[in-house]
């Protein structure tokens, strides 16, 4: 097998060199990685990540805490799963997924938690002594990731408002966190602006609990409605619910959703929808945990990714 004295003779410069671009390409030129890499590459080196990992006092493991249930949120998970893992791989860090039970089985160099509530500050993550990254707006002072929530329902609201004179109505979810208060926050601010009458709600982010409601609501309303919804499930619900009081939509009812990673693409009619890059979203994750890793910790500060309103023909 070669070896790193063999990269560095094949490439005409000092092991030093080599081992730099391998550890910290960030600090060395691109010419420079250039002429290494072409020589790892004819010399088939692979690098002893494990043994670096040794060196460096790392275990080269990174902790997904996930504090929500999956089975409900599957497939917003699967596009996040997917973001981080790619960015880790990069590094050639391998990823642990675990659960408030099993925070604490086995060691990691960082962790990057998501799903959680200002309970779960004080009494899961607060003990955590390694870096951690928050996936979602919080006040606690971690360093997050997060869309910008109150930009998406604001366009999202302002959408159908140029529907015509309806029931403009939030359907949000019944959470005291800041990603559903900036979610209200959007509907809000484009209500005031439009003079219009607001009417909020808030429920569980679930699609059986809004068709209820919005079936509800429909029965009694005059004249055409449009629902503005904090998340997809929510949404999903409403369309049933208009569906089976024969309903037209979008001409009866409109309806927006928010997420953008699966639902709305199963949903018919396709759902109007703002998207979220969560895959991207993944990434910056794991991109700004390693950082702050290799930066003992240090600050990173906080990130927000830009919504996208995806129309389709709920509200066409």
């Amino acid at each position: 097998m070669a070896t790193l004295s063999d990269v560095a003779k094949k490439a005409n410069v000092s092991k030093m060199t080599v081992s730099r671009v391998i550890n910290h390409p960030e600090t060395v030129t691109d010419e420079l990685k250039k002429l290494v890499y072409s020589a790892m590459e004819e010399l088939n080196y692979i690098p002893n990540y494990a043994a670096r990992a040794l060196v460096q006092n790392r275990t080269q493991v990174v902790k997904l805490l996930i504090l929500e249930e999956m089975d409900t949120t599957e497939p917003y998970y699967m596009n996040l799963l997917t973001g981080i893992s790619r960015e880790l791989d990069r590094h050639h860090y391998a990823l642990q997924l675990v659960t408030r039970k099993s925070l604490n089985i086995g060691q990691c160099d960082g962790i990057i938690a998501t799903g959680l509530r200002k309970v779960d500050f004080e009494g899961v993550i607060k003990a955590f002594e390694k870096p951690i990254v928050v996936f979602g707006q919080n006040e606690m002072g971690y360093d997050f990731i997060d869309v910008n929530n109150e930009k998406g329902v604001y366009m999202a609201t302002r959408h159908v408002m140029g529907l015509g004179n309806r029931n403009v109505i939030f359907f949000g979810i019944d959470l005291d966190e800041p990603f559903e208060r900036s979610r209200e926050k959007g509907y809000l601010q484009a209500m005031n602006e439009g003079l219009k009458e607001t009417r909020v709600f808030r429920m569980e982010n679930s699609s059986k609990k809004s068709e209820c409601l919005a079936k509800e609501l429909l029965a009694s309303l005059e004249g055409p409605a449009a629902f503005v919804c904090a998340s997809d499930r929510i949404a999903l619900g409403v369309i049933r619910a208009a569906q089976s009081l024969g309903k037209r939509i979008p001409e009866d009812t409109a309806v927006t959703g928010y997420d953008g990673v699966f639902l709305d693409r199963i949903s018919s009619p396709r759902l109007t929808t703002v998207r979220q890059p969560v895959v991207e979203m993944g990434e910056a994750c794991a991109k700004t945990l390693l950082n702050k890793i290799n930066e003992g910790g240090a600050a990173q500060g906080n990130r927000f990714f830009e919504p996208e309103l995806i129309v389709r023909e709920s509200t066409l």
